[in-house]
């Protein structure tokens, strides 16, 4: 089976080198070997597999995507427990998947990528590692996702605070909040899911909400044995179930699309807010001002209910500064804290995640400064100056309606078609045209016009100038349609006259 080759640099010479090993690293890996190249490595940051669904285990961690669409549509799953499966199910589901494709042994753990340098000489990229081994590589994968680096926002005496501190992303299992003052700070995705899990056990709870989220009802169910017997006996159900999910969850773009319908839908949205809310002014506090679907809309049957609780208060003013005991809000109001808990999700803006990760192209191509009015690329994988190297959920492919991993799975076998191409034109390189790039960007640009990302509110979607770098502005399918296959004039293919052939010749080839 030729593999990684070790050189006495500590340098390993492969054909793929793919970052993460989350569902998007996993998924390049296994159509890679389905493909019959073995000749890859992932690097990944973490001492498992998994990514998000390794790191977020905090209290009540769930998919807001049904079970059987957040799966590969190749590596389907009979047994399912929930419609919203959680987090430690998806989780086992990735590892008995690594392990079912034979993925764990390519696999490097604790190597933090720290850098990425591409030769035009020779059409390789050169990938440095926080542990001193560097990978060479025909073709560079970027399968770390936009869900990796917590954020944590900046409060005037947070380090003289003396109780306990952490992430939602990093919550610590060993700290018991029986009992306690609890500060929990955004009201995102994450603190949706944990804050009604939490209420029940803390002494106080307070929600520190900057801005109010759109929470609409889960339609939350477990499967029956019955239902899941039926799955595993005939798969064809299975994948028609699935198929169903799908179109059910494609047909949410209408509203994104028709301001006026997502109004409509608005309303219904709140009256739920003041059904589960029993406080008429606590539930005009959790009412948002903008259109649905312009920020991120969240899905709980236990959130709103939360704040019928004594122990709950839903603080609105700004945080002044936090003392050694307390925190203190913008009115003046002291409240006694034990410990502070950030849901205040990710930096989802590569400008600001990878400010400290050098990335050249090309000649005069680094990334962070072609980024610097905004992270664009073609179809969110090949970006024009950086040759080979491709993107899994890049710019403009996350999703408001529906599975990303419907979106890996086309980019992934776009970037299969980008390889098997490169070897059938005899070429070491292929470039992304800039003027097909712009072209692309333009049309993405001009189709958040009128939709509902456009209506005013400013959300992690955006950069800060207000640009939507975040979503892909059209259905799922389209998406598919178009990267099927790729269109070989959109970009140029070079074959380099200087080679590295002496130095393949030293390297053996045995894995």
């Amino acid at each position: 089976m030729t593999s990684k080759v070790s050189l006495p640099t500590q340098t390993t010479i492969v054909d793929v080198a793919i970052v993460g090993s989350g569902f998007g690293g996993l998924c390049m890996a296994i159509k890679l070997r389905e493909a019959g190249n073995d000749n890859f490595v992932i690097l990944e940051k973490g001492n498992d597999v998994g990514g998000t669904w390794r790191d977020n285990s905090y209290p009540g961690a769930a998919c807001d995507v049904q079970s059987h669409m957040y799966s590969f549509s190749f590596e389907g799953k009979a047994d399912w427990s929930k419609r919203y499966a959680p987090w430690h199910e998806i989780q086992q589901y990735i590892l008995d998947t690594t392990a079912k494709y034979g993925i764990r042994p390519f696999i490097r753990f604790n190597t933090e990528v720290t850098g990425a340098h591409f030769d035009e000489s020779t059409g390789l990229w050169t990938v440095n590692t926080g542990t001193g081994q560097t990978v060479v590589a025909r073709h560079f994968v970027l399968a770390s996702g936009p869900l990796h680096v917590p954020a944590i926002p900046k409060i005037k005496g947070i380090e003289n605070f003396k109780g306990k501190v952490f992430h939602s992303a990093q919550w610590d299992h060993n700290y018991d909040l029986t009992g306690k003052n609890v500060v929990s700070i955004g009201t995102g995705g994450s603190a949706i899911q944990y804050v009604p899990e939490i209420a029940p056990q803390v002494k106080q709870l307070y929600v520190f909400q900057r801005t109010p989220a759109w929470v609409i009802p889960r339609d939350e169910r477990t499967y029956w044995g019955i239902e899941k017997a039926v799955f595993a006996k005939l798969p064809m159900l299975r994948k028609l179930h699935r198929a169903r999910l799908y179109w059910s969850n494609e047909s949410r773009v209408w509203p994104i699309f028709n301001p006026a319908i997502a109004e409509g839908l608005q309303k219904l949205a709140e009256m739920f807010i003041k059904i589960q809310v029993k406080d008429k002014a606590l539930a005009k506090k959790l009412t948002p001002d903008y259109t649905i679907g312009c920020k991120r809309v969240l899905i709980s049957n236990k959130y709103y209910p939360t704040f019928n609780r004594k122990n709950v208060e839903l603080v609105t003013d700004g945080i002044l500064e936090v003392k050694e005991n307390s925190i203190v809000t913008k009115d003046g109001v002291t409240r006694p804290a034990d410990c502070i808990i950030f849901g205040t999700g990710f930096i989802v803006d590569p400008r600001i995640y990878m400010k400290d990760f050098p990335c050249t192209g090309l000649t005069g191509h680094n990334l962070v400064d072609d980024w610097k009015e905004g992270a664009e690329a073609y179809y969110g994988i090949s970006v024009t100056g950086y040759p080979n190297m491709y993107q899994l959920v890049g710019p403009n492919t996350a999703l408001g309606h529906n599975s990303i991993i419907f979106m890996i799975e086309a980019q992934v076998n776009y970037i299969l078609d980008c390889m098997k191409t490169l070897k059938a034109q005899g070429a070491d390189y292929a470039n992304i045209k800039a003027s097909v790039q712009q072209s692309f960007n333009e049309k993405v640009q001009a189709n958040m016009k009128g939709t509902v990302w456009s209506s005013g509110c400013a959300s992690w979607y955006q950069q800060d100038n207000g640009k939507n770098f975040t979503i892909w502005p059209w259905s799922t399918w389209k998406y598919w349609l178009e990267t099927r296959k790729i269109n070989q004039d959109d970009y140029v293919w070079v074959k380099c006259e200087n080679q590295i052939s002496s130095r393949k010749k030293q390297a053996t080839t045995t894995h």
